[in-house]
C-alpha cells in the first residue's frame, strides 16, 4: 500500500483571484480583508481593488446591456437570441451529437420510445456514433451493446458511425477509430462556434476547439436524436488566465490539476471555464484538449478555449464544414477571474480518492507504486507518448520501468504514430521502439481500456487492490477495477518518470 504523501494546502502565492459583482472588477492585492454586512454572516474578500468608473450608458431600449462570453455567445447563436445572461434556459439548436457503445443503447431505446419505432433521426449526418468503451472483451453484454448501435446506424442510414466488427484484430477494421473525444476532433467534428453534446462527461474535450461541449444524459439524448433540439441554462464563466512560458517540466495535464486542486471537484459546478492567456496561446491542440477534458472534474458544464491560429491550423485538413469562432467581448461579465504565473508551477499529481487531492509530485517519493498506465482521453494522445518517450529518453536510453506499464493509445491514428513518427531528439527511433527498450508493456489495442473499469477481462484493468499512477482523469474507489486500489493522476512526464523508479517522481530527476 502507499506511503502518506504531505499535502499542499490553501491558495498558492502563484494562483491569484481577481472577483467580479455587480460590475466593479476587482484585483488581487498581497493581504486579503474581511468585511461584515448586516443580517449576513462575515465572509472574506480573497482581492480587492479600484471598481472601474467608466460610464456605463444605457442602451437605446432603455435597458442596459453588457458584453457576453464566448458561452453565451454560442448559445445566443443555437438559440437565435440577440443577447442572453447566465441563468436564462433556452431552447438549442444541436450541430453535432455523438454517443458510445455505454450510452448508445439507452439513447435510441428513448428516442424509439418517445418518437415511434420507425421513427427518423432529425438530421443523419449531424449524429457520431463511436464505439469505444468495452470493445475488447468476451462480455457478451458489451459486445450485444455494439450490435444495437450497428442496427441502429444501419436502419437510419448513420453517415458517420463507426464501427468494428473483428474485435480480435482492430487492424482489420478501417472505420474503427477508437476513443471518441480524440476520435472526434481527428475525424474533424470538432468546430469553433458550434454546440456538440455527447453521452459522456469527458465531452467537454472538444471546447478545446472554440465551442460548447458538454456532456448529456440518455433521455436527452434520446430527445436530441429526434428533435436536434435542446433546452439549456445558460452557465455563468469563470476565466483562468494562464501566463507566462511553459516550464519544459510541465504539461497541461499538472495546470488543470493545479486548477482543480484549487477550486475543488465543485468549485465549478454548473460554470463555463474559460482558459485564454500566453501560456494558453502556446499550448498545441492536443494540450488544450487535455485542459478542457478535465473541466467536468471541477464540476463545469463546459471548457472552452478561444480558437486561434492554431487551432485554425490543426482543422485544415480535417473539415470542410464551414464555421464561425466567437470571442469574448470586452466587456463581458465572469463570475470569477483566476490568474496563474505558470513559471512558478511545479509537477504535481491528484492522490487518492478525488481529482482535487492535490501534491506536488517530489512531496509522494516515498509512495511506492505496483503499476504505471499510459493513455486515456486525458493522457493517451499522440504527444502524451512523445512525453513519456523524452522521459525515458532523458534517462540515458537505458533505463528499464520497475513496475509493469501500460502503453493504451486512444486511437488507431495514435497506435499508427506510436509505431511511425520519429520522437525527437532518438535519431529517429519511435515511440513504440523507445517503450520496448525501457521494459513497457506493447501498445495495445485503442480503447478507453482500464480507464472505465469495465469487465473483468478488459486489458490492465486492476482485479486486485494496488497502486496505480495512472494518466487518466478519475481515480475514484473502483474507477480502474479493483474498490480497494488506489489511482494517483499525473501528467505523462511524471508517469514515465515514476515508471522508471516504482515511485511516484517528480520528472525533474530526469528532465534535468
Amino acid at each position: 500500500m502507499s506511503t502518506p504523501c504531505s499535502i499542499s494546502s490553501g491558495s498558492s502565492s502563484f494562483f491569484n483571484k481577481i472577483s467580479q459583482k455587480d460590475g466593479g472588477q476587482y484585483a488581487q492585492p498581497s493581504f486579503a480583508i474581511t468585511i461584515s454586512k448586516q443580517k449576513q454572516a462575515s465572509r472574506k474578500i480573497v482581492s480587492i481593488m479600484t471598481p472601474q468608473t467608466s460610464e456605463r450608458k444605457p442602451s437605446t431600449t432603455g435597458s442596459v446591456k453588457t458584453g457576453m462570453t464566448m458561452t453565451e455567445k454560442i448559445f445566443s447563436r443555437a438559440s437565435e437570441k440577440s443577447h442572453l445572461i447566465p441563468g436564462e434556459n433556452v431552447w438549442v439548436n444541436v450541430d453535432t451529437l455523438m454517443t458510445h457503445d455505454v450510452c448508445g443503447p439507452g439513447a435510441i431505446g428513448v428516442f424509439k420510445k418517445e418518437f415511434g419505432n420507425n421513427a427518423k433521426v432529425w438530421d443523419r449526418e449531424k449524429i457520431v456514433i463511436i464505439p469505444d468503451h468495452y470493445i475488447f472483451t468476451s462480455d457478451e453484454r458489451a459486445n450485444r451493446n455494439v450490435d444495437i448501435l450497428r442496427d441502429f446506424s444501419n436502419e437510419q442510414n448513420i453517415k458517420y458511425f463507426y464501427d468494428i466488427t473483428d474485435r480480435g484484430n482492430f487492424k482489420a477494421n478501417p472505420d474503427y477509430k477508437g476513443v471518441c473525444h480524440i476520435a472526434l476532433a481527428q475525424e474533424g467534428h470538432c468546430r469553433p462556434g458550434e454546440i456538440l453534446l455527447g453521452t459522456d462527461s469527458h465531452t467537454c474535450t472538444a471546447g478545446a476547439f472554440g465551442q460548447f461541449a458538454t456532456g448529456i444524459g440518455n433521455t436527452d439524448a434520446g430527445f436530441v436524436l429526434g428533435t436536434g433540439k435542446l433546452l439549456l441554462k445558460v452557465p455563468p464563466t469563470l476565466r483562468f488566465v494562464m501566463d507566462g512560458e511553459m516550464p519544459d517540466y510541465l504539461l497541461a495535464k499538472d495546470l488543470i490539476l493545479q486548477i482543480i486542486g484549487e477550486i475543488s471537484v465543485s468549485g465549478a459546478t454548473y460554470k463555463a471555464m474559460e482558459f485564454v492567456g500566453t501560456t494558453v496561446e502556446s499550448l498545441s491542440m492536443e494540450e488544450r484538449m487535455t485542459l478542457c477534458n478535465m473541466v467536468v472534474e471541477a464540476g463545469g458544464k463546459n471548457g472552452i478555449v478561444p480558437a486561434d491560429a492554431t487551432t485554425f491550423k490543426y482543422l485544415e485538413d480535417k473539415t470542410s464544414m464551414p464555421y464561425e469562432p466567437v470571442y469574448s467581448d470586452d466587456q463581458a461579465r465572469f463570475l470569477s477571474e483566476y490568474r496563474i504565473d505558470v513559471t512558478k508551477l511545479e509537477p504535481l499529481v491528484a492522490k487518492p480518492h478525488s481529482p482535487d487531492n492535490r501534491a506536488l509530485a517530489r512531496e509522494c517519493k516515498d509512495v511506492k507504486l505496483d503499476r504505471v498506465y499510459i493513455g486515456s482521453c486525458t493522457g493517451g494522445k499522440t504527444e502524451d507518448f512523445l512525453a513519456a518517450a523524452r522521459v525515458f529518453l532523458a534517462s540515458g536510453g537505458n533505463g528499464k520501468v520497475k513496475v509493469p506499464t501500460f502503453i493504451v493509445p486512444a486511437t488507431q491514428k495514435v497506435w499508427m504514430d506510436l509505431y511511425t513518427l520519429p520522437v525527437p531528439g532518438s535519431g529517429g527511433k519511435t515511440c513504440s521502439q523507445i517503450f520496448e527498450q525501457a521494459g513497457c508493456d506493447s501498445p495495445r489495442s485503442p480503447s478507453c481500456g482500464a480507464c472505465v473499469g469495465g469487465p473483468l477481462d478488459n486489458y490492465a484493468r486492476m482485479n486486485e487492490p494496488q497502486v496505480c499512477l495512472s494518466t487518466t482523469n478519475r481515480n475514484f474507489p473502483g474507477r480502474m477495477g479493483h474498490k480497494a486500489g488506489q489511482i494517483y493522476l499525473a501528467s505523462p512526464y511524471t508517469a514515465a518518470a515514476s515508471a522508471l523508479t516504482g515511485f511516484v517522481t517528480d520528472p525533474r530527476v530526469f528532465l534535468h
